[in-house]
């Protein structure tokens, strides 16, 4: 006989489940905020463009997937209530951004990379991990992640084609709200991660973005 602790418990990870087939497989979120590229003309690319733009596009795709994910798996390993509801709100913003880049690589006419399936679940098992270190522990993965991913959207502003005015807008934003995330976690008490785990985490997020180019 299931006791309602077992039946909640089961409900919660059903829920987990579902997310992850819809952050990985499904069409983005519709109750998201209008993409930055609203008002942005779409100018005519070359096809090099094209193809390049979207290759960007499906890296910052991938990223969402794993935000989503990595605070999923944060939020259920999260010690205090307040600490997972941080990690809810953050990851409902970056919904916003999984729907920009999904939007915004149909307008390229190109795809999300086949593996997000895969990007769900490793950065899920990331996430779950780092809150069972503890929340300062979990809110300073946070602090990296988002330090990098800072780093890298400020490389494709640098490396989008010219006339890509409307995903200059959308990374532009997404750089903003990131730099909040980060700013979040310090505020909460995050603590500075060791620097051979941030050395770690950026050499895997260099073979994610690699591969999330061309797959």
């Amino acid at each position: 006989m299931h006791t309602m602790r077992d039946i909640s418990f089961l409900d919660h990870w059903i829920t987990q489940a579902d997310q992850a087939l819809r952050v990985a497989l499904g069409p983005p979120p519709g109750n998201t905020q209008p993409s930055p590229a609203a008002d942005t003309p779409d100018n005519e690319l070359s096809d090099d463009e094209r193809r390049h733009a979207a290759g960007l596009m499906r890296v910052n795709h991938v990223g969402e997937v794993c935000a989503q994910a990595l605070y999923a798996g944060q939020a259920a390993t999260a010690r205090s209530d307040h600490v997972r509801q941080e990690m809810a709100e953050a990851a409902r913003e970056e919904e916003d951004h999984l729907a920009w880049c999904a939007e915004r690589l149909d307008e390229l006419m190109d795809r999300p990379s086949y593996l997000n399936p895969l990007w769900y679940a490793s950065s899920f098992s990331i996430g779950a991990f780092a809150g069972l270190m503890g929340d300062r522990w979990s809110l300073g993965f946070v602090e990296a992640t988002e330090r990098q991913v800072e780093a890298h959207l400020d490389h494709h502003l640098e490396t989008l084609p010219d006339p890509d005015q409307r995903s200059r807008a959308i990374v532009g934003q997404m750089k903003e709200d990131e730099a909040r995330h980060a700013d979040m976690a310090v505020e909460q008490g995050a603590r500075t991660l060791p620097a051979p785990v941030q050395g770690f985490m950026a050499i895997t997020a260099n073979i994610m973005k690699f591969v999330a180019y061309r797959v």
